[in-house]
């Protein structure tokens, strides 16, 4: 079993692999022809998808930090004042 690494990774000889390879595309080509799709409108509208969804989730990220932000405001405007005199009122009954 000394095949080579190539061979390994094609499965067999490379040639025929890549033979293979275009004989399948010719005949799905064709057939996604016949039935009216275009390559090139689909390669479009796929990364204009994953675009929207890149989009998508970094606005979802940002909306997150932009929440978690305000909660710290929200709750730092009620403890920390609550803190400082509790603070302050620990510090003379010492």
């Amino acid at each position: 079993m000394d095949q080579n690494p190539l061979a390994r990774i094609t499965g067999g000889s490379p040639i025929r692999t890549v033979l293979w390879l275009v004989f399948l595309s010719i005949v799905v080509g064709f057939v996604l022809e016949t039935i009216g799709l275009d390559p090139v409108t689909f390669v479009g509208r796929l990364i204009g998808n994953i675009d929207r969804f890149v989009d998508w989730v970094l606005h979802l990220g940002t909306d997150a930090v932009m929440r978690l932000l305000r909660y710290l405001v929200w709750g730092a405007v009620l403890v920390v004042p609550i803190w400082l005199i509790l603070r302050l009122g620990g510090a003379r009954s010492r």
